[in-house]
């Protein structure tokens, strides 16, 4: 992978790379919207790019990706690379925009760091670049023949054949192909991008998970409306005109199924566990589960503001009660009903079976928690799998 000689430089200019690198995404950025003000417009999330979420991203894999290498220059940290690329392919990403990356990231390289960016240093660092973005190519390129589509080209129309209010802000979209083709189907836990024209003529896109039966022609997501960067996040500028402007009839433009946080094919005990509108992916699992009758334990659970919050809160206990030997586990913030828990998710006093295969999908911190009751109950680290919804700022904020 890296070369004994990069590996001696990036070892060397880790730290102060590192130190800077924020700084680094930042300019980048600029650097890159100054030049194509399209790809802020019809490619990138807006919303995460004014809370400077994406640049903590990116930053943080940079750091990882380059960490890596030189703690084990043979190999390459394949689970990060994995969940990037899908992101990438949902998107419509392709080779010929690395080199459009490439050239404003090393220009904010070589500002930041001045003088300290050597002929050596810089062939060091493209060299780190080069590898981390060969890999991507190849898994996207790889993603799209699974598909079945041409690089890149992963959009179809889709018409909503149906809108359903789960909650005061969340509402399911139930979608089946707008030209009547079949369509791949998608694997448990998987999500789509979906495309919207704004008011401003902006094309945002942004991913929602699959709620549905996989197996099914019809294609379910159920989106929260997002309330603004008071909230704590991005503006949300696609859930606001999703809620407002989409409604039964119309069609909505939406890429093929993407997404490395999938159920595994095994017969090992499982445990679901989400907070928020975590529960999406949560529950397209969990109704592949039920339908073919999984034999081995599955433990749900699902943490949320309060009972009328929770979307597909009924779904959530009916497809519990379809399997032979699961139970569902319910944590409110307030008015919780009877049988059901008030605070935060405590795994005390709930049995975890051995050799459990656990997925987890919610905010960062509840993930954490999550993971952290998870290993003291026995289940080993590389047996917890996580979504992020935006950036993945789990590297990033470690």
């Amino acid at each position: 992978m890296l070369s004994e000689k990069s590996t001696a430089t990036v070892r060397a200019t880790l730290p102060a790379v590192g130190a800077a690198i924020g700084d680094i995404a930042e300019l980048f950025y600029e650097k890159l919207f100054a030049a194509h003000p399209g790809l802020l417009r019809d490619l990138f999330n807006r919303g995460n790019q004014n809370a400077g979420l994406q640049k903590q991203a990116l930053a943080g894999s940079i750091a990882a990706f380059a960490t890596h290498l030189v703690a084990h220059p043979d190999t390459r940290p394949d689970v990060m690379l994995g969940r990037i690329a899908h992101k990438h392919a949902s998107l419509g990403v392709t080779r010929a925009q690395y080199p459009v990356v490439h050239e404003h990231l090393f220009a904010a390289i070589a500002e930041i760091l001045g003088d300290a960016v050597t002929p050596e240093v810089a062939e060091a660092w493209d060299e780190v670049y080069w590898l981390m973005a060969n890999a991507l190519i190849a898994l996207e390129e790889r993603l799209y023949a699974e598909q079945q589509v041409v690089a890149g080209d992963v959009w179809r129309e889709w018409t909503v054949a149906a809108r359903v209010e789960e909650t005061a802000d969340c509402a399911t979209f139930h979608l089946t192909p707008a030209d009547g083709a079949p369509a791949p189907g998608p694997k448990p836990g998987q999500y789509v991008s979906v495309q919207v024209e704004l008011a401003d003529g902006a094309r945002q896109i942004r991913q929602y998970s699959l709620c549905g039966a996989p197996g099914s022609p019809v294609r379910s997501i159920t989106v929260k409306r997002v309330h603004g960067p008071a909230a704590g996040g991005p503006d949300g500028e696609v859930s606001h005109h999703l809620h407002t402007q989409v409604r039964t009839g119309d069609t909505l433009r939406v890429s093929a199924p993407y997404g490395d946080l999938v159920l595994q094919d095994s017969a090992a005990p499982v445990v679901l566990a989400s907070a928020g509108i975590g529960c999406t992916p949560m529950l397209a699992m969990l109704r592949h589960l039920a339908e073919t009758s999984y034999p081995a334990p599955v433990t749900v659970l699902h943490a949320d503001r309060s009972p009328a919050d929770h979307a597909l809160r009924a779904d959530h206990r009916a497809l519990t009660h379809k399997l032979p030997d699961a139970r569902a586990h319910f944590w409110y913030e307030t008015a919780a009903e009877p049988g059901d828990r008030e605070g935060r998710l405590d795994l005390t006093g709930i049995p975890v079976a051995s050799g459990t295969t656990a997925y987890l999908c919610g905010p960062l911190p509840f993930m954490r928690a999550a993971r952290e009751q998870l290993i003291a109950r026995g289940v080993a680290p590389a047996d917890i799998h996580y979504e992020v919804f935006g950036p993945d700022l789990w590297l990033a904020s470690a």
